[in-house]
């Protein structure tokens, strides 16, 4: 087989740079990013383990929300140890398979978030817009179809992903990768043969999941505030539309960041290369970090739990 000069043919190790242009002060960064990555493990631990001990939270918006807990953490696990091995500890080597693997969990995660996301909207819309039908639609069975369907739909369609790397690309222009982790589309542009096909299937997978998310969720609030402003009680459209602020923040702080990520590392050529990274590192570290902050104000239900764990006096 003929191997162009330069190009090296199925690499056993590639190299991750980190922050390109800011090396020297990528230490610093490190540090922001550990704080969020610790204080998002914390919150959403403790919510994780009040929803898990406290009876009266186990309903469908709560189990949506744990489920959504545990993705963030494992999610923000994928990336931040790696990514301090970087900035910290100067290990930027890491093998061709658990590149691979990196990038699938990490591209699992981002579409099972995204699914767990339109649950949650599709719960408001039920119990806001069809209450009579809350029970029978959101039963145990159904939320644990949802879960197994919005894992399946994750794993089944980021799967090819690896496939086409692993079976059509040989040839590599080099082996470093000028990012902090292994994402699809910066493994993609290394090889030095035809990609078409892998950036076809890469927008498919965006589209496909994140555009129908996005379609639907934004359906199920249009109906949501039709009916909250039709209720005839102000105090009633109050109630309403206050259990909903948190899920528009979470999901706009979501969608938004991934949006700003996906078209700036795919049609900013003009942006200078730190700003697709650094966008890509807030888009997978600030929603989980963000995500317990906003329930933990915005639900009374877990707000008055937290406060109950630490502030609560023990009788003398």
């Amino acid at each position: 087989m003929f191997i162009p000069n330069g190009s090296v043919f199925m690499p056993a190790v590639l190299t991750l740079t980190g922050i390109p242009g800011l090396e020297s002060v990528q230490h610093w960064i490190g540090i922001p990013f550990c704080v969020m990555y610790f204080l998002a493990v914390i919150g959403n631990s403790l919510i994780l383990g009040i929803i898990k001990y406290e009876h009266s939270l186990h309903k469908p918006m709560y189990i949506f929300l744990a489920m959504l807990g545990a993705t963030d953490i494992a999610l923000s696990t994928c990336i931040l140890p790696k990514m301090l091995g970087i900035f910290w500890f100067h290990l930027p080597e890491i093998s061709f398979a658990a590149c691979l693997l990196q990038m699938w969990f990490i591209h699992s995660f981002q579409a099972i978030e995204s699914g767990i996301l339109l649950a949650m909207a599709l719960d408001r819309y039920v119990a806001i817009c069809i209450p009579l039908r809350y029970v029978t639609i959101f039963s145990q069975q159904s939320l644990t179809h949802i879960a197994v369907g919005v894992t399946l739909r994750a794993a089944i369609l980021i799967a090819p992903c690896l496939v086409l790397i692993k079976c059509r690309l040989k040839l590599y222009r080099t082996t470093v990768i000028s990012h902090t982790y292994c994402e699809h589309m910066a493994i993609v542009k290394l090889a030095t043969e035809d990609v078409r096909i892998n950036k076809i299937y890469g927008l498919f997978v965006a589209f496909s999941i994140l555009g129908f998310d996005i379609i639907f969720i934004t359906l199920s609030y249009i109906q949501i505030f039709i009916t909250v402003f039709q209720l005839p009680q102000k105090e009633a459209r109050f109630k309403a539309f206050n259990t909903c602020i948190a899920h528009i923040c979470v999901f706009l702080q979501f969608y938004l960041l991934a949006f700003f990520s996906f078209f700036t590392h795919r049609f900013g050529a003009h942006i200078p290369p730190y700003v697709h990274i650094l966008l890509s590192n807030l888009y997978l570290l600030v929603p989980p970090f963000l995500n317990p902050i906003v329930y933990g104000m915005k639900t009374k239900q877990i707000q008055d739990h937290v406060l109950k764990i630490f502030f609560s006096k023990n009788p003398s």
